[in-house]
């Protein structure tokens, strides 16, 4: 799945998001359209699909503290950081960012990725003592937060790590639940 990412990402930086069609970027991935259709869906589902939408429960679960959801969405981004992944899955979720913020069609697939993540982990912050609607809540405004704080790096051009703006844009929802 990244080498196809990444062969889109390429076509796409290259020729425009507009331009470049789903049978493109099977060839330039030395695959089928369908296995392309099969594995992302959609165009824009070739930049917004991560290894988290094919996590089962128990592993989601395993990155979430029910007592700081902040820090577990800080320390999953911070393990997207890491050094050692500079050319690996952590090099191509970089790459797709621009296009989260500069495509409206992106833009709204990435709401949807996000909207489902925050269905998924809700459940799981009850066990922190949360009711099920204030886990709703507090699941969707770390997802959503998450987002507006990627858009504030983006926007900055990337000079610092997307961790510090994470935990600077959660700050306050930190402090709600602290």
């Amino acid at each position: 799945m990244q080498t196809i990412q990444e062969r889109a990402l390429d076509l796409f930086d290259e020729r425009g998001f507009a331009a470049v069609t789903i049978e493109q970027v099977a060839a330039a991935a030395d695959v089928s359209p369908s296995s392309v259709y099969r594995y992302f869906g959609t165009k824009e589902g070739l930049l917004v699909a991560d290894e988290f939408d094919s996590m089962d429960d128990g592993a989601l679960a395993a990155l979430l503290d029910p007592a700081d959801p902040v820090g577990s969405m800080v320390r999953v981004v911070q393990r997207y950081e890491a050094p050692d992944d500079a050319e690996g899955s952590g090099a191509t979720a970089r790459r797709r960012v621009r296009y989260f913020f500069t495509e409206p069609s992106v833009r709204a697939a990435v709401c949807g990725v996000l909207d489902r993540a925050a269905g998924r982990v809700a459940p799981l912050l009850t066990a922190g003592g949360l009711t099920a609607t204030q886990a709703r809540v507090v699941a969707h405004a770390v997802a959503f937060g998450y987002f507006a704080a990627l858009e504030s790096w983006f926007d900055d051009g990337g000079q610092r790590p997307i961790a510090g703006y994470v935990e600077e844009g959660l700050a306050p929802l930190r402090r709600i639940w602290a």
